[in-house]
């Protein structure tokens, strides 16, 4: 049975989680703070650690590091209210593996986990051009590694996932943001014109992501 070590000190969270994910099929051990966090990765050696970032003893961020340089191969999910981009970038150079923000759906969080713990998959190679390497979150166009955000990422993954296939602009938010979101699309476009912009796909028409007018977005098989 799949081990995880939840570290969260708001009971609130973590109770029903708990039960959530041990309904799930997992075997969950709780600590509320980082120093019995660390007493318990080395105890007990988990499959995988949930590690909230607002801990009351030691900064999340400092734990991560700590576990990522003791335990190299453990996966490691972040949990964090934290929503700002600078946050979840400074968090995922800081060893963690993925990251999901409060509030959360147990459902993405369950699918999150299952997937960190796959055996990780060869990159994938789509036409001769742009690779893409979920399990290691990296992606390239030409041999050239692409500076991505995670949401651009999120994106190009979601996206090269169904090539060849358009898909609605209200299904891919639903999707790749979340199934609750509010107020336009006008995000998506944002972040389809940065991956544009970094995959230097902006020919007429374009290589890899293009606009079906009126519908949503295409990715090109080539």
């Amino acid at each position: 049975m799949i081990s995880l070590l939840l570290v969260e000190d708001d009971e609130r969270i973590s109770q029903p989680l708990m039960r959530l994910l041990d309904h799930e099929g997992f075997t969950v051990t709780h600590v509320a703070a980082g120093l019995p966090a660390l007493a318990a990765v080395r105890e007990h050696a988990p499959d995988l650690v949930l590690l909230d970032l607002s801990l009351p003893d030691l900064d999340g961020l400092d734990v991560c590091r700590t576990l990522r340089t003791e335990h190299p191969a453990l996966p490691i999910v972040m949990l964090t209210a934290r929503n700002e981009e600078v946050d979840i970038i400074v968090g995922l150079g800081a060893g963690a593996d993925d990251y999901i923000t409060k509030p959360f759906r147990v459902g993405e969080l369950v699918a999150r986990i299952r997937a960190r713990l796959r055996t990780p998959a060869a990159p994938t190679a789509l036409g001769s051009a742009l690779h893409v390497d979920t399990a290691a979150r990296r992606a390239w166009v030409d041999g050239e590694e692409l500076a991505l955000t995670p949401k651009e990422f999120d994106l190009l993954a979601y996206l090269t996932a169904h090539p060849g296939t358009t898909l609605r602009r209200e299904q891919i938010m639903a999707d790749v943001w979340d199934e609750h979101w509010w107020g336009s699309t006008r995000t998506l476009d944002t972040h389809v014109a940065a991956l544009r912009r970094k995959m230097h796909d902006t020919t007429d028409p374009p290589r890899f992501i293009t606009t079906v007018r009126g519908v949503g977005l295409r990715f090109e098989q080539g």
